[in-house]
């Protein structure tokens, strides 16, 4: 038990900046004092206690402004950031390492008994104020955009956003995502330090550029290859490093360029 209080307070450092220390953390963030009355509360509820479960979780709702019902089943290293507003349902199961910020409802559907509300799985984050409504479940690493409405299953590692909620970036089950990083990384590109999650066209050229360079370098290490075992000497180039930020700058860091009166007195024919 102890364990997983602690481990509830330490994933906190990962994931808000802002915290400075334990006792911090443990004095002044409503999220953590929601998760480690709920865990109780969960116990009572657990024990048959149902009644005195439900007490605890208002009085937890009162204190933090987060409502979760003690039937909730909440995984390791939860965390709500902020909280104000948050709702999970009695059925709703979270797994391991889930995020939260505020305003976001885990709710159902129907007032049919049973299981009718979602299930998140390992490393899901939903972003503020969505809403995750009905028997779905959200995949591992599923992030869901800010007030988006959620009413189907998500895929592990998609990014959902919008009313309804649309799938806009699913991770390729070729493992792409990770090729075109090593690639960008190669020559030097860093996609402007964007993710590339939203349906950005400007993006998504970039991403088939970088595919295509890396075909390029493979079927040019093959023909070298091939080249050498012919007896062809090759010559031992090594490929220079690329950075868009160097590009018209000397040693210095001073821009190269000239100046637009300059470029205009060295060609006065194009005044």
């Amino acid at each position: 038990m102890f364990e997983s209080i602690r481990e509830d307070i330490d994933c906190v450092f990962e994931r808000d900046p802002a915290s400075r220390n334990r006792f911090e953390i443990l004095t002044t963030y409503p999220g953590v004092h929601a998760l480690l009355l709920h865990r109780f509360n969960h116990r009572l509820s657990n024990l048959g206690l149902k009644w005195l479960a439900r007490v605890g979780s208002h009085v937890a709702r009162l204190l933090t402004g987060i409502e979760i019902h003690p039937g909730a089943r909440i995984g390791r290293r939860f965390f709500i950031d902020h909280g104000m507003g948050v709702v999970i349902g009695e059925t709703t199961e979270i797994g391991d390492d889930c995020t939260l910020y505020h305003g976001v409802t885990l709710g159902g559907t129907t007032w049919n008994k049973g299981k009718r509300h979602p299930t998140l799985a390992n490393n899901v984050v939903i972003g503020a104020g969505a809403k995750i409504l009905g028997p779905i479940t959200l995949g591992d690493g599923a992030r869901v955009g800010s007030n988006a409405v959620v009413t189907k299953d998500i895929p592990a590692g998609s990014t959902v956003v919008g009313i309804p909620g649309r799938v806009v970036r699913k991770e390729p089950a070729d493992g792409r995502e990770k090729t075109r990083e090593e690639t960008a990384r190669k020559i030097g590109f860093d996609a402007y330090g964007q993710r590339g999650e939203m349906p950005d066209p400007v993006a998504n050229a970039l991403n088939q550029l970088l595919d295509h360079i890396h075909v390029q370098d493979r079927r040019t290490e093959a023909l070298c290859k091939a080249l050498q075992e012919m007896g062809t000497q090759m010559p031992d180039v090594k490929m220079p490093d690329i950075s868009p930020c160097d590009i018209g700058l000397d040693d210095t860091g001073e821009d190269e360029r000239p100046a637009a009166g300059e470029r205009a007195s060295a060609n006065p024919g194009n005044t």
